[in-house]
């Protein structure tokens, strides 16, 4: 999860206890820490700039134009286009457990460079050029756009004279993750509502259906009609991660969904995910959830019975 950096509050003056704003500004980015020491509702905000939101510590409801409310959590994100407004409660904000949420404000010339990048890496797979969402974009922060809004926020509040240096490097990789988040959110979804629609959702579910087959590049390559190098490449410049990666993650998912049911031993949960060597089960296994899967099991029927 994120946090603030003493920085911030040796820097920050308390004066409203609805959302406290202290700024921190650079060339091609603002960055706006919000903090609330209340409970408030339908407290509105708008930025002139497209703005990254991402939550910190405690709960907001979002109400955002055509989209559903939703509770935003810390290690998630929104995405909102320019002169969005946002309308947002506080149900759970005390003087003791204050929210605490930042609003990165991006330039659209940053945000053009990003892009400009991507696109002189290849165009969208159906033939589009990338582009900043222009609707709202809610998602959960993966490891490195967690990382990267940590080192942000320590530059944004540190004194060093080349600090616009590190945070337009920095922008530039957080703008290009979340596109491609985006587009792997999407793609995910196409897979399960309209998968032959393209090549990609076509082989993500393929992937889902065959998850414990021996899933080569070859043999996606051929699925989705393409050569394996072009592929290869599109896959990842498209998910933002390689194929082989993407089978582990679901993978995983499936041995993490198996492994919350008490009936389901750790071995039965290995074999049906697809791993082919329980050793490397175990260790990718922890290596990204931070348990071992006898852990992980041991804590979800832990409050499996405890909801009973």
């Amino acid at each position: 999860m994120i946090e603030l950096h003493p920085f911030h509050s040796q820097n920050r003056r308390l004066e409203n206890l609805v959302e406290n704003r202290t700024i921190h500004t650079l060339n091609n980015a603002e960055l706006n820490i919000f903090e609330t020491h209340q409970k408030a509702t339908q407290v509105l905000l708008q930025f002139s700039e497209p703005v990254l939101a991402s939550m910190i510590k405690g709960k907001k409801v979002m109400h955002l134009q055509d989209s559903p409310s939703f509770g935003f959590l810390p290690g998630e994100s929104v995405i909102l286009p320019a002169n969005e407004l946002m309308c947002i409660d506080f149900p759970e904000a005390t003087e003791q457990t204050p929210t605490q949420c930042l609003a990165l404000a991006f330039s659209e010339t940053k945000l053009k460079q990003a892009t400009d990048l991507l696109n002189q890496r290849g165009l969208k797979q159906n033939g589009k050029e990338w582009s900043m969402t222009d609707y709202n974009y809610h998602f959960t922060n993966d490891i490195a756009i967690n990382q990267i809004l940590q080192r942000l926020i320590f530059i944004f509040t540190e004194d060093h004279p080349s600090k616009d240096i590190f945070a337009d490097l920095l922008i530039q990789e957080l703008v290009i993750r979340i596109l491609q988040t985006e587009s792997k959110s999407l793609y995910l979804k196409k897979s399960h509502v309209n998968p032959n629609n393209d090549r990609i959702s076509f082989v993500l579910k393929y992937i889902r259906e065959n998850i414990t087959e021996n899933l080569s590049i070859e043999l996606l390559s051929e699925k989705a009609y393409m050569s394996e190098s072009n592929f290869y490449r599109t896959f990842k410049h498209e998910m933002g991660s390689s194929p082989n990666d993407f089978i582990i993650e679901e993978r995983l998912k499936l041995a993490e969904s198996l492994l919350r049911n008490p009936k389901v031993s750790i071995k039965e949960a290995f074999m049906a995910s697809g791993f082919n060597s329980f050793s490397y089960f175990c260790r990718i296994f922890k290596k990204k959830k931070n348990l071992s899967p006898t852990a992980f099991k041991e804590k979800s029927n832990t409050l499996t019975g405890l909801a009973y």
